[in-house]
């Protein structure tokens, strides 16, 4: 389990058939550590009930395993596609439920938020957030499949969103942030007034 001077976040990327779960670890001064990343698959073909008990089981798991100190969730959105937003939307509720079972405090963040948090700006294409999440945690590599890097990338967003974010009993957050936590923060401080 992580000092209680560090937030670790479990950052979920829902999804049916593959769902991005990444843990870090973040420390006062921002900065961020791997601690666990992976997907939990589940068979295209198989009965939903059955997709959503193998998705609530490996979020358990991980939970279990690494006591994180609170769950992100990337905010289900619009799609064109109604079929896919729909598996995504139960996805991201499992996720929600197991974090409210474990008694473990839940936040959802918007595609936008996240691609802002780690870059600094909010319509970057999904392969420069992986590049900066692999930048960000010293990586020799963007963690594969993309599903993976994606729940990297909304774990740091809510452990870089400033208020309410620091671990049970550790000091607030006031450490200097980098070039994009500067912006993304001016712009949720403008979105704000």
């Amino acid at each position: 389990m992580a000092s209680r001077s560090v937030l670790r976040v479990l950052g979920v990327d829902p999804g049916l058939t593959r769902c991005g779960v990444g843990v870090v670890d973040v420390a006062a001064d921002r900065s961020a550590t791997l601690v666990h990343v992976g997907v939990i698959r589940s068979d295209a073909h198989a009965p939903i009930e059955q997709r959503l008990a193998l998705i609530a089981a490996g979020i358990r798991s991980v939970i279990d395993t690494h006591r994180p100190h609170v769950v992100a969730v990337e905010r289900v959105f619009a799609q064109h596609n109604t079929h896919s937003v729909m598996g995504t939307a139960q996805a991201s509720g499992v996720a929600l439920l197991i974090a409210g079972e474990s008694g473990l405090p839940a936040a959802t963040h918007t595609p936008t938020e996240i691609k802002a948090a780690i870059t600094g700006y909010g319509a970057a294409d999904k392969r420069q957030v992986q590049q900066m999440v692999a930048r960000i945690l010293r990586l020799d590599a963007v963690p594969q499949p993309a599903d993976a890097a994606d729940a990297l990338a909304i774990a740091l967003c809510h452990a870089w969103r400033g208020e309410g974010t620091t671990s049970p009993g550790a000091a607030p957050r006031t450490a200097s942030m980098t070039p994009a936590q500067r912006a993304w923060a001016g712009a949720e401080r403008a979105a704000r007034r």
